[in-house]
């Protein structure tokens, strides 16, 4: 009896301790936290976005739902790549199945887990995106495929079944907000949409294109593939796009890339780069670091010309009339005000 007490014991403290050295996520680098905030939802949503930075600091859910009463939810995460967008919409579709699922192409461009940076970079990234989701053969999948070299190396996927193997020595830089959010962590989205309203012009200056045309690799292909495939047999319409930001440069090459795999798998595909006008971008006003991602204003703009799209070309139902997804999309639409007129004071 006591030797299961001390066994018991043992463990409790262990995972407190990992529950401490493991970045929260909260007050830096916020964008960590992302992932997790799904698991918190209670209600389906008829869209759902799969992506990089491009998807949670472009379209705004609280605004899809107050003009077309469509619901949705932004799962990006900070560069998330291809492979890890298509083990988040398998994960999802365990929970519920959309009629429209979005992706942002831009994630095309890395190919394999060394092609998106260092190793050390790499795996900061992977961290944010792989180690809130809950395990599953999804979670299992997800990191096999993203894990660099140097990760296999070192461990590999103890360190994501174990997070203190990888956090051990985290203490040196723990700070308040290790302890503040330790039991307790606040939404810091707007189902998965990230807030900014910071305004800090485009100054133009585009770099020149590189020597050849820039294309996709096999591994990005196989698994845009996969997802295309996951939501042909779910019934599920699989949507495209490409945000209108400048930076990163999207090139001619990879524009074209896409339009010939949208045309041959009959999908719809939007490039908001080519609508600016249309939408009304101001990149002196609607960007909060310079073109790399859209301000809360810049977002609203883009969300409102998408939501349009989709409305007409998917045929999706406006539920503003629903009584009780309707009482929750208020809270939602309160909350989403209420920290924009903060942020922006």
């Amino acid at each position: 009896m006591r030797r299961g007490m001390g066994v018991l014991a043992m463990g409790v403290a262990i995972w407190m301790l990992q529950a401490l050295l493991m970045p929260k996520y909260m007050e830096r680098t916020p964008e960590g936290a992302l992932i997790e905030e799904y698991y918190e939802e209670t209600e389906g949503h008829d869209v759902l976005f799969v992506g990089d930075c491009e998807v949670y600091e472009t379209y705004s859910p609280v605004t899809l739902w107050q003009e077309y009463g469509i619901p949705s939810w932004v799962r990006g995460s900070a560069q998330q790549t291809v492979w890890q967008s298509y083990y988040l919409l398998e994960e999802m579709l365990r929970y519920e199945t959309p009629k429209v699922v979005v992706f942002n192409v831009l994630a095309m461009k890395y190919d394999t887990p060394e092609s998106t940076g260092s190793d050390t970079r790499r795996e900061a990234y992977n961290r944010m995106t792989l180690d809130a989701m809950k395990w599953s053969g999804s979670k299992w999948g997800a990191v096999s495929a993203s894990m660099t070299a140097e990760e296999r190396h070192q461990e590999g996927m103890l360190t994501y079944l174990f997070p203190i193997l990888r956090f051990h020595d985290r203490w040196r830089e723990l700070g308040w907000e290790d302890f503040k959010y330790l039991f307790h962590r606040e939404a810091v989205s707007h189902n998965g949409y990230l807030m900014r309203t910071e305004a800090v012009p485009f100054a133009g200056g585009l770099p020149e294109a590189p020597p050849g045309k820039p294309s996709f690799g096999e591994n990005s292909w196989d698994y845009l593939n996969k997802m295309e495939a996951l939501c042909r047999e779910r019934g599920i319409q699989l949507v495209l796009v490409k945000a209108p930001n400048p930076m990163p440069v999207w090139w001619e090459s990879w524009e074209q890339a896409i339009r010939d795999y949208a045309e041959e798998k009959g999908l719809l595909y939007l490039n908001a780069q080519a609508y600016q006008e249309e939408i009304g971008i101001d990149w002196t006003r609607d960007t909060y670091d310079g073109g790399y991602h859209l301000n809360v204003y810049g977002a609203e703009k883009t969300t409102r010309w998408l939501g349009e799209i989709l409305l007409q070309r998917c045929g999706l139902p406006d539920r503003r009339g629903e009584q009780e997804t309707a009482a929750l999309w208020a809270e939602k639409t309160a909350r989403y005000e209420k920290d924009k007129q903060e942020a922006g004071t």
